[in-house]
């Protein structure tokens, strides 16, 4: 359990709720002591309600609970960070972050993806196309990235943007099957490109 400093805001400390995958900042707290320790002990966020002098889980009302997956404090130990997973909007006005934003993240999908081409490649089942990529060897796989590589600079230079588009999501999902084959992940991929960012990256 994290040592915090509730001294500075008289027993009080905030708590910053962050969505785990979208990464979207849901909303911001307060916790006592005791809230903290119930947020450990149920995993389910607990603040202390200023309003109504109590502790108050998130939730409780409307169902709509943050399941908590991780919890930081800063370098003060006065503020925590907590990852949690939403089961619903988190703002009692409906919406899915306090601040009225949309707790969606369309590039985060691409895990999603990941996480379902792995579990192909360990279960393949029967009648599945993936299955049937992995089954056909590097080779074909590799080839099919090309195939797909090819069509994908047709529609750029010639097609139309839908197409481009269509394309390219073509090509990249062939491609996350090849990288899954040889053990790697699309996060391999970004944080290769992450490396070459920094100014300290040199080519091979």
């Amino acid at each position: 359990m994290i040592e915090l400093d509730f001294n500075k805001m008289n027993g009080l400390v905030p708590a910053i709720i962050q969505d785990n995958y979208t990464q979207k900042v849901l909303m911001l707290g307060f916790m006592n002591k005791e809230a903290y320790e119930k947020t450990l002990e149920t995993g389910k966020v607990t603040f202390f309600s200023r309003t109504k002098n109590r502790l108050w889980t998130k939730g409780e009302e409307s169902g709509n609970f943050l399941n908590v997956v991780s919890v930081k404090a800063d370098c003060d130990n006065d503020t925590l960070l907590i990852m949690a997973d939403p089961c619903g909007p988190v703002c009692h006005k409906g919406t899915d972050t306090c601040w009225g934003e949309k707790n969606e993240q369309d590039i985060m999908f691409l895990k999603e993806l990941q996480d379902f081409i792995d579990k192909r490649h360990k279960e393949m089942p029967e009648k599945s196309y993936t299955t049937s990529l992995f089954k056909s060897g590097v080779n074909k796989m590799a080839q099919k990235v090309g195939e797909e590589a090819v069509e994908t600079v047709i529609e750029a230079c010639n097609g139309t943007d839908e197409r481009l588009i269509y394309e390219g999501a073509d090509l990249l999902y062939h491609l996350i099957v090849l990288l899954t084959s040889k053990g790697y992940r699309i996060e391999d991929l970004a944080r290769e490109l992450k490396e070459r960012h920094s100014e300290t990256w040199k080519k091979h």
